[in-house]
């Protein structure tokens, strides 16, 4: 059997739907079991009300959810014709009834707790997943809608549930299994689940790729199958250099890598499950699907390129901090960290020195007070507008004077910190943010001249 999971722009209409039909029709054979997200800006949607329902803005919500119930009338009349559509209409009014009373809930208490938005956010999936299900049944596909908060199975943290993966994976046996086994295809929502009690949770934005893996992963899958707008992974992003080239097949740690410093093809948890069960997964293009895409996986085949992709990651902070003072001091590093953890700023890169220590983190409010906190330990700067250059590749373990290639082709270019050892495939360096089109133009023309053709596209 194989998962097939269709992100937002893949769904987002009722045409999106109809290709998504035919791509899953000619995987007949192959047992599918379909994954969607929400239609394209529906969670940013839901969000917005279920924030607005919090600070009691209840007419706004209510107005919010009343367009978001025509868009998906609008789509589900489309697909499925009169007869089909007047039968599958009061399913529709049934969910946005529910959505409403939520809302209404939550403005009379005048709080949106994380629990709350939970409940909230699930919607854009349970809709998405009962339209397709529908669709499908409505064109004869031999379809079973499955409630993924019956077959994923969480922790209690709210907006970030931790997947419990053995009792999911049990539930998956009982419910997914025999649908299987009867032709079925089950249709079911990513992103989201349910504690061992029956609450909503989500797994993260982005998480309908972890449930398209956990999913495989619990079932034992062939492949994953990760449907989005692009032809797959790409050297670096087209729009910084449209000479980019499709990467036929690439591993588990480069994909990993590359989806932390910013390629959004592929959200970073997905390869997880799939890495402990050694699962394929490809990244597929539902506009173009007779494009072969990208194959993820622990052994591909081998590059003569030094690189595998170039990644750019903007929008980031440089903080120095520095103490004579605390020379040798037992404790200091632990202190910064800690200092971190309690204002929930994750760390990028790191630099040390007997007396310094500078990180890089993504910009955001929290900074100003957590430099205020570290005064007390050491001087303190920070400086935005940076952007960090990631360079990934397994052949990095191999190749000798890697950084001369790199940092000569740069030259006139100022560089304030390099990673490099941490990750044995991955050279990090941060620029001004102003001058990362031009740098990944250049060190692409040097290191994608001449693309090995059976890993380049």
């Amino acid at each position: 059997m194989i998962v097939m999971k269709f992100g937002g722009t893949s769904v987002e209409d009722a045409s999106a739907i109809r290709r998504v039909m035919q791509i899953v029709e000619g995987r007949l054979q192959q047992q599918p079991v379909v994954v969607v997200s929400a239609l394209a800006k529906v969670t940013d949607q839901l969000h917005t009300m279920a924030r607005a329902s919090g600070a009691g803005n209840r007419e706004t919500a209510t107005a919010l959810a009343r367009r978001l119930q025509e868009r998906h009338t609008q789509v589900a009349a489309a697909l499925l014709g009169q007869p089909a559509f007047e039968e599958f209409h009061p399913v529709l009014d049934e969910i946005f009834q529910n959505l409403n009373e939520l809302l209404r809930g939550i403005a009379a208490v005048g709080e949106l707790t994380p629990r709350s938005a939970d409940h909230v956010l699930a919607y854009g999936e349970i809709l998405s997943s009962k339209i397709v299900a529908a669709a499908f049944h409505a064109h004869k596909l031999p379809v079973t809608h499955a409630d993924s908060r019956e077959c994923i199975v969480t922790d209690q943290q709210f907006t970030r549930a931790t997947p419990l993966l053995e009792e999911t994976s049990s539930r998956l046996h009982k419910i997914i299994a025999p649908m299987l086994a009867a032709g079925r295809v089950p249709v079911m929502g990513g992103f989201i689940a349910a504690t061992k009690a029956g609450i909503t949770t989500t797994i993260g934005r982005g998480g309908s790729d972890f449930s398209a893996a956990i999913v495989g992963a619990g079932l034992g899958a062939e492949r994953i199958e990760i449907w989005t707008d692009v032809d797959g992974m790409m050297t670096t992003d087209p729009n910084l250099c449209p000479d980019a080239h499709r990467i036929k097949n690439i591993s588990f740690d480069e994909a990993a890598e590359l989806a932390y410093f910013g390629a959004k093809v592929l959200h970073p948890a997905t390869v997880l499950p799939a890495i402990q069960k050694n699962i394929p997964v490809y990244v597929l293009n539902s506009r173009n699907p007779n494009c072969e895409g990208t194959r993820i996986s622990a052994r591909p085949a081998k590059s003569r390129n030094f690189l595998k992709a170039i990644a750019a990651k903007k929008r980031i902070t440089i903080i120095d901090i520095a103490s004579p003072r605390m020379l040798l001091a037992h404790g200091f590093l632990k202190a910064i960290f800690d200092a971190f953890d309690r204002h929930r700023i994750a760390v990028d890169v790191v630099s040390t020195s007997e007396v310094s220590v500078s990180l890089t983190v993504d910009s955001n409010e929290s900074i100003p007070a957590l430099a205020a906190e570290l005064a007390a330990l050491a001087d303190v700067k920070y400086e935005g507008r940076k952007a960090i250059i990631c360079l990934v590749g397994e052949n990095l373990r191999e190749v000798p004077g890697i950084a001369a290639h790199v940092f000569g082709e740069l030259q006139d270019i100022k560089i304030r910190m390099i990673s490099q050892g941490a990750s044995e495939i991955n050279l990090s360096f941060v620029v001004e943010e102003e001058h990362v089109p031009e740098i990944v133009q250049r060190l692409h023309r040097k290191f994608f001249s001449d693309p090995d053709p059976d890993v380049f596209a």
